[in-house]
């Protein structure tokens, strides 16, 4: 019998972006969905970036692994803690917050009825870079859509 299987602990994972973005897809070897391990410090405020997936009409899903925080959508904030696990479609914008404790959140993403693309920055090893069209859809960036969503 075959085995296939891959075991890390996500303190030896590879890191990107300052600590942000835990390369978790990589890591792994996982190639038919993304996912990240995102780490926010304490009280992270506007830090990770509002925006939404319409140009890749990928949808998300939340998960806390450490900490609390909160998710800012266009007509509610929900409170996070390991409790809670969030789904948010392609198209709705959202803002990922931590509490005084920080907050450590695996982001897994697909997109409905279409093989995973794996995006090049995820990449072990990968320039620390934002695909362009992510630039177009967070207000992150100038030119972009100005925010949307109301604190």
């Amino acid at each position: 019998m075959e085995t296939d299987y891959t075991v890390r602990r996500i303190d030896e994972m590879e890191s990107a972006f300052g600590g942000l973005l835990i390369r978790a897809r990589a890591e792994l070897g996982v190639t038919s969905f993304g996912m990240g391990i995102m780490e926010l410090p304490p009280n992270s405020g506007d830090m990770y970036p509002e925006h939404d997936h319409s140009h890749t009409s990928q949808e998300e899903v939340f998960v806390v692994l450490e900490g609390n925080g909160e998710i800012v959508l266009p007509d509610k904030t929900v409170e996070l803690d390991k409790d809670v696990v969030v789904r948010v479609g392609a198209a709705t914008r959202r803002r990922l917050r931590s509490g005084p404790s920080g907050l450590r959140f695996l982001a897994i993403g697909g997109t409905p009825g279409e093989p995973y693309t794996i995006q090049p920055n995820s990449e072990l090893g990968a320039p620390e870079t934002v695909a362009a069209a992510a630039q177009a859809s967070s207000s992150m960036f100038e030119k972009s859509a100005p925010p949307q969503l109301d604190d």
